[in-house]
């Protein structure tokens, strides 16, 4: 397998978080911008067409904590309750919000982690 191939494989394994990052990143050290050229606007129609299709058919989902809110502790303890965080990690994660909490679980698991985490006075945010 080409290193292109590992490539490939690797950046389709990716979440919508990840991929995001990657871009970022990416314009960041080479000094460059992924937005489409005015003149590549019309093959955009289509993609946007296909990405819209790919949505309806989203099986995967990711729990991002927004905002922590008042109650910081009762947050951090439900973060640790619905992933395998210890202690430390937990509050890093709440503390450097927004991120993820769960990335890749299926619809009922992200509701049922946004519900827990809301409760706990978070704002989640389900991608």
């Amino acid at each position: 397998m080409s290193k292109v191939d590992e490539v490939l494989d690797t950046i389709s394994a990716m979440t919508v978080l990840e991929l995001s990052e990657l871009l970022k990143d990416f314009e960041e050290r080479f000094g460059v911008t992924a937005a489409a050229p005015v003149a590549a606007m019309p093959m955009a129609v289509p993609a946007a067409a296909e990405a819209a299709e790919e949505e309806e058919e989203q099986t995967a989902f990711d729990v991002v904590l927004s905002e922590v809110g008042d109650k910081k502790i009762q947050v951090i303890k439900e973060v640790r309750s619905l992933t395998s965080l210890g202690l430390k990690e937990a509050k890093e994660l709440v503390d450097t919000a927004p991120q993820p909490v769960l990335q890749g679980v299926p619809r009922e698991e992200a509701d049922g982690a946004a519900a827990a985490l809301e409760a706990a006075g978070a704002v989640i945010k389900i991608s």
